[in-house]
């Protein structure tokens, strides 16, 4: 794998800065305050605060928590894998903490619980986005799974992470009630959304097959009308054992009704189909 240079590093450390500050923003002003636990140790935290102060009068903020179980999962974690597989995650668990320190003090705005689930999830989204654009996690459920992992070989590393949000978020239902664990889930759709964009683009494209007995014709049109490149695929139908020729391109949204129509003025009985592309890096698309 390549090695980073020094101005992708330094970059990728100003990404988790940045994204660790959003990410705790959201956290602060829209989970916290409205008692959102969308799983992970920020959604503990939000338990262990609201139990310590309704139980024993004793403020355990969110920070605090978050160094308090990050700290023995990085050991674990350094011993059982290396500090390599710690790498920037070290620093990005850090900085959530003195994040979610000094987003602390910003005003808690007013809104009510869809507001608050969906501009959470948007915050949080776009943090973590940030956050693993830059190859790094901010611990705590990765960490954790990624220990586990250790012992249990055979299970997938999703599935454990899965096992472990749900269980912090039953029990934010339990100690909150149904309602909000319900408006919990809006958010985490809403960050799981949020860090896709971020991390495979907006700007969706659509991949087009097109298999047809004119495909000499129709490529020549495609790369004429709509200027894009098209690749020519041979293929087999396994019914017909005929050879054939798939056409592959790519196109904007914009570009799909003009494409079907050009196919169907040259052969009505061809075949399309069409799929979403994330993220199109080329001439003619992103660089």
């Amino acid at each position: 794998m390549r090695r980073e240079t020094k101005n992708e590093n330094v970059l990728n450390y100003v990404y988790i800065m940045i994204g660790a500050t959003i990410l705790a923003a959201g956290i602060n002003m829209f989970f916290a305050n409205l008692k959102l636990v969308t799983g992970g140790v920020s959604g503990l935290a939000i338990v262990i605060e609201y139990l310590s102060i309704k139980n024993y009068g004793v403020d355990i903020p969110l920070w605090f928590t978050n160094i308090v179980i990050n700290i023995p999962l990085l050991a674990i974690a350094i011993k059982l894998k290396g500090r390599a597989f710690v790498g920037k995650s070290m620093f990005a668990a850090a900085y959530l903490s003195f994040a979610l320190f000094y987003t602390s003090f910003i005003p808690v705005p007013k809104v009510d619980l869809l507001i608050a689930s969906i501009f959470g999830g948007v915050f949080v989204g776009i943090g973590l986005g940030f956050v693993l654009r830059a190859s790094a996690s901010t611990g705590g459920t990765d960490l954790a799974a990624n220990i586990i992992k250790v012992y249990l070989k055979n299970v997938p590393i999703a599935k454990i992470i899965l096992v472990i949000d749900s269980t912090i978020i039953l029990l934010g239902a339990f100690v909150f009630g149904i309602e909000k664990a319900m408006y919990a889930l809006i958010s985490t759709y809403i960050v799981s959304k949020v860090i896709d964009s971020i991390l495979e683009g907006i700007n969706f494209s659509k991949a087009v097959f097109i298999i047809s007995d004119y495909s000499n014709e129709i490529a020549e049109i495609l790369m004429k009308d709509l200027n894009r490149g098209v690749t020519g695929i041979h293929a087999k139908g396994m019914y017909s054992k005929g050879e054939k020729q798939v056409l592959f391109v790519v196109v904007g949204k914009d570009e799909i009704v003009p494409l079907q129509k050009m196919v169907k003025e040259i052969d009505t009985k061809a075949f399309i189909t069409i799929a979403d592309v994330r993220e199109v890096l080329g001439e003619g698309f992103s660089e």
